[in-house]
């Protein structure tokens, strides 16, 4: 009898622990295939729901890489491209947007043709991006250190026009990634060559407020909750600082890897994205709690170089770019929103 009773109890501890086990918050579904010969850097991704494509940065390939959006097939190149960072895709207009780094200036597509039909001139590294859906104006990161520079530029690109409307000047010789407040004029700019958040009213066009960032270094990636007050920023050295918008206040320190370039926000779901470089790739999946409580709810494992990522609610998938690695091809993987 007592070996009886001892296998139901270990039974049951056994079926406890799998119904108790904490389900992955990402699950790799799919791999996408990039061509054999391409190689190198690449940069952020987007994705066109309404034209069932996503598009890569491929920056050492001078183009951006385009694939059916649910079926991973690859589509075509938009090639010639001097160092593609950031892109955009205004489908009513039929128009991708392409920061080229190299060339200094915004390339402008047509979304059916893939033909250049224009192009805005901005100064050397033009790189990271946000968008203003009310105002259709596109802001863009560039100048600084490689157009030696001790100050970099913010512009704005209106994309009903296609024409540069402004440049705000900001002092520090690199910006990385913005966040756009929906409901107030502000936007938040990362400055990592001064550790700083820079905080700009997009109506009056200048820096209203400079928050300084002393928890991590190296502040690269953004995302923000409005609804709380809640802006991230994600440092290189391995850390996402929690600021309150309200007071411009460092509140807490989110532990991820280190190498991170992309991070995003779900409002939906309340979960932050960071995808990672280092121990050999990984996403960092905080959920956000309340405004000063997040919990860990997994480091999942992409692979080695994977640091962009895009976030496709609708799908319920979230892309990483996997690069090239010795003799194998670079991939997308494709991780399901559990």
């Amino acid at each position: 009898m007592n070996k009886i009773l001892a296998g139901i109890a270990a039974t049951l501890l056994v079926a406890g622990a799998a119904m108790g086990a904490p389900k992955p918050p990402l699950k790799l579904v799919a791999k996408y295939k990039m061509p054999a010969d391409v190689q190198g850097r690449f940069d952020h991704l987007a994705a066109d729901v309404a034209g069932n494509r996503l598009f890569l940065a491929a920056e050492s390939a001078h183009q951006v890489l385009v694939f059916n959006l649910h079926t991973g097939k690859y589509l075509r190149a938009i090639p010639n491209i001097e160092i593609p960072h950031a892109i955009f895709v205004r489908p009513a207009l039929d128009r991708i947007y392409v920061t080229d780094g190299g060339a200094g200036e915004v390339r402008i597509f047509n979304t059916r043709t893939y033909r250049q039909i224009g192009a805005v001139k901005l100064k050397v590294d033009s790189d990271s991006i946000g968008y203003d859906a009310a105002t259709h104006d596109l802001y863009v990161v560039n100048g600084g250190g490689d157009a030696h520079e001790s100050y970099s530029m913010l512009s704005v690109v209106n994309t009903t026009s296609d024409a540069k409307v402004a440049d705000i000047r900001i002092e520090g010789a690199t910006l990385e990634a913005m966040a756009l407040a929906e409901y107030s004029p502000l936007l938040y700019q990362n400055n990592p060559s001064k550790n700083l958040i820079d905080v700009v009213n997009r109506e009056t066009r200048k820096v209203v407020a400079t928050w300084p960032v002393t928890l991590c270094q190296h502040n690269v990636a953004m995302a923000l909750d409005e609804s709380t007050h809640r802006l991230f920023t994600a440092c290189r050295s391995g850390a996402i600082v929690v600021f309150d918008t309200q007071t411009g206040k460092e509140m807490l320190l989110l532990k991820i890897p280190v190498g991170v370039d992309d991070l995003i926000f779900d409002p939906a779901t309340k979960r932050l994205y960071a995808s990672c470089w280092g121990d050999g790739g990984q996403i960092a999946v905080y959920h956000e709690d309340d405004p000063d409580h997040y919990s860990l709810l997994g480091m999942v494992p992409t692979g080695r170089g994977g640091k962009n990522e895009v976030l496709v609610p609708q799908m319920h998938r979230l892309f990483v770019t996997i690069p090239p690695a010795e003799a194998a091809p670079g991939e997308v993987y494709v991780y399901r929103v559990q």
